[in-house]
């Protein structure tokens, strides 16, 4: 009698139980309750047309949603890392900016590059290394440059002892100001080759984006759960003195963290670059720090660190972008879609403080 009670009780209180206690539950089922309202919208609205036509205006839409923000997810990836670790990095938008302009520096092959007034058409291309090789080094570099760049938050946060929130501000100023600077009678042109790399097409869809972003996902999640990195993040974020007696260097996991998200902000970069072909130095990147901190937010990764996932970083990535989608379905102006993600983010803190407290 006593189990089947016991039994009961669990059966009747699992799912409250599992909304409270796991974040990727509560995400999953915002998530799912989004992706219903959205298709009985778009339903709603198709008109008049065959159910091919309708399941295809369907698949169109979500792949849309997936490749536009695709860049950010992958960024947001590396954000989670972060957080995780009790830090924050509101330079990602710059450091793209950044990367942009230095893979467009290199793989520029027209007359009125970066180099021009020197009489060069581009880095690689005053050397003869054109095509394929070229696109290879360009992208070699622009990730290098990326993690040089998140070294330096890591140096400035680990070693120079500034709060991640005051290091960050300060080079997300320099990083985009400077690119600025350097760039400002620039305009470098893209090979069309280099192009394919975000824009070649599988089927009648331009999917690589996506492909990127879910690979480069499935890959940190095993890193997170599997590897003495990942262990040592979780430690850091969870108790950075404990982690200290224990053994763990904290400044050079620091200095891992903010490299492994200099890097994804540079394959990010890259994807922008080859997918739109040219980067607005003024206004690239500007709000994906936003955008990054609050899907891993809403994907149930702590503010004070040691808790979160990479899945539901993913989930909380697809929530912001659906949530775009349903604005914009709805006539929102654009103004206030930034309200509704603010909205989000205290909300998704509030909850996290209120189970904290429980």
């Amino acid at each position: 009698m006593g189990t089947k009670e016991l039994e009961k009780k669990s059966s009747g209180g699992g799912l409250v139980a599992a909304w409270k206690q796991n974040p990727l539950v509560s995400t999953g089922l915002v998530l799912i309750l989004m992706i219903v309202v959205q298709t009985a919208i778009m339903i709603y609205n198709f008109g008049e047309g065959s159910v091919g036509e309708l399941l295809l205006s369907l698949l169109t839409n979500w792949l849309n949603i997936l490749r536009n923000n695709a860049p950010v997810g992958i960024i947001a990836l590396g954000m989670t890392f972060v957080i995780i670790s009790g830090g924050i990095d509101l330079s990602v938008g710059s450091t793209l900016v950044a990367v942009g302009a230095m893979v467009m520096m290199v793989v520029d092959g027209s007359a009125t590059g970066l180099l021009a007034g020197m009489g060069i058409t581009g880095l690689l291309a005053g050397m003869g290394i054109t095509g394929v090789p070229a696109y290879i080094i360009a992208i070699a570099v622009g990730l290098v440059f990326g993690a040089l760049l998140g070294w330096l938050n890591g140096v400035l946060i680990a070693h120079g002892k500034l709060p991640p929130f005051i290091a960050t501000l300060g080079t997300m100023q320099i990083f985009r100001s400077v690119t600025q600077h350097l760039t400002q009678h620039a305009n470098p042109s893209v090979p069309k080759g280099f192009l394919q790399i975000a824009n070649l097409k599988i089927g009648s869809f331009y999917i690589m984006p996506i492909l990127y972003w879910l690979a480069i996902a499935a890959v940190l999640y095993v890193v997170s759960k599997r590897t003495t990195f990942g262990r040592h993040v979780f430690a850091v974020g969870s108790n950075i003195r404990t982690a200290r007696l224990s053994g763990i260097n904290v400044n050079k996991v620091k200095r891992r963290i903010y490299m492994l998200t200099g890097m994804l902000v540079a394959i990010a970069a890259i994807i922008q670059v080859s997918r739109i072909g040219s980067m607005d130095y003024a206004s690239a990147g500007s709000g994906y720090e936003m955008d990054a901190i609050a899907a891993v937010i809403v994907g149930g990764t702590s503010m004070s660190g040691g808790k979160g996932s990479i899945v539901g970083t993913v989930l909380g990535m697809l929530i912001i972008g659906v949530m775009n989608n349903l604005l914009t379905l709805f006539g929102v102006p654009p103004f206030l879609r930034e309200a509704c993600k603010g909205v989000i983010v205290i909300v998704a803190v509030l909850l996290q403080k209120k189970e904290a407290d429980a």
